[in-house]
């Protein structure tokens, strides 16, 4: 074993996370017998007095002398055979596009006409993000930080959110009540800008989801008793949403449904044809003629000017 050999290190990132977008190997010396490990979904940047020597991107195992040190020009520790090592840092990148979850913090207040302080919603959902640009994520974060993490992305995110949502809810009129219909063309917009913001600093945002907006607990019971009226002013309508859940159901449920459903029909035909009756019957009882059952206990009447049941006057 040489004398380097027994000094050698391994640079590598032993504790990877997969919620860490970077981490830097730093502070210590490149030795001539090190090795470099690159591991999946990784890649390693080598930085030598703040500025970008060499990017590795290929998963291995490499010998900084012999693999490595051709490519890096500027360690001429290295390159010209001196025995002491090199103090340089290797930034390891997280190559994975990470789906991060969100959710506002505190309700945004939506700008609406009879509302003078605002609709206050929230929303939740999902975003991804990955780094897209080596040399302004070293220039603008990675020159200072060690690491940087996806609660420092969700923090960045949060800070821009209220802003965007109100632009992109009030823009072109959207439904205030039925925001969910137009969630994909308001997390379009959203990932547009927020894409745009989060390049500055060397990150990509390909995708923003809305999963769903929540209202006020008022606003949602309105929301619900007037669904509930609708539906009972359209019997029909009830009729065929009942028939679908339960025949989604299958089983006993879609047969108990049915029956409700064929019980409710039979019940408006009585109630109609009772209701035509008795119109017959008050019809009777205008034109002078009696008819053939009382209508006040039922008893038939056997043409009597008064009910021999109750006595009912019939005419």
């Amino acid at each position: 074993m040489g004398f380097f050999d027994q000094f050698s290190d391994v640079i590598e990132w032993r504790e990877f996370r997969d919620d860490m977008l970077f981490w830097k190997w730093s502070n210590r010396e490149i030795k001539r017998g090190s090795r470099l490990v690159i591991r999946p979904g990784q890649d390693a940047v080598f930085l030598y007095n703040g500025k970008v020597e060499g990017i590795f991107q290929e998963e291995g195992n490499y010998e900084v002398e012999s693999d490595i040190v051709p490519f890096l020009t500027t360690l001429k520790g290295f390159k010209f055979g001196f025995n002491s090592g090199i103090r340089a840092e290797v930034l390891f990148i997280n190559t994975k596009e990470i789906l991060v979850k969100w959710g506002t913090r505190t309700p945004v207040l939506i700008p609406y006409p009879s509302l003078p302080g605002g609709m206050p919603i929230r929303a939740f959902g999902t975003f991804a993000c990955r780094i897209s640009d080596y040399d302004i994520l070293i220039e603008k974060i990675a020159g200072i930080r060690q690491q940087f993490t996806v609660e420092d992305v969700k923090e960045r995110i949060i800070s821009h959110l209220d802003q965007l949502l109100m632009k992109w809810i009030s823009r072109e009129g959207k439904d205030m009540f039925n925001l969910q219909l137009n969630a994909g063309e308001i997390g379009a917009g959203i990932q547009e800008d927020l894409d745009m913001e989060m390049r500055a600093i060397g990150i990509s945002i390909p995708s923003f989801v809305i999963s769903n907006f929540n209202y006020p607990e008022e606003v949602q019971k309105m929301a619900e008793k007037a669904a509930a009226q609708s539906m009972i002013h359209d019997v029909g309508r009830f009729q065929q949403v009942a028939m679908g859940e339960a025949l989604s159901q299958g089983g006993s449920g879609a047969a108990q449904m049915a029956g409700m459903a064929a019980g409710m029909a039979a019940g408006q035909q009585m109630a109609a044809q009772m209701q035509a009756g008795q119109g017959h019957q008050v019809n009777q009882s205008l034109s002078g003629q009696v008819p053939n059952f009382c209508p006040n206990c039922g008893a038939k009447t056997n043409g009597m000017r008064f009910c021999g049941n109750c006595g009912y006057k019939l005419i």
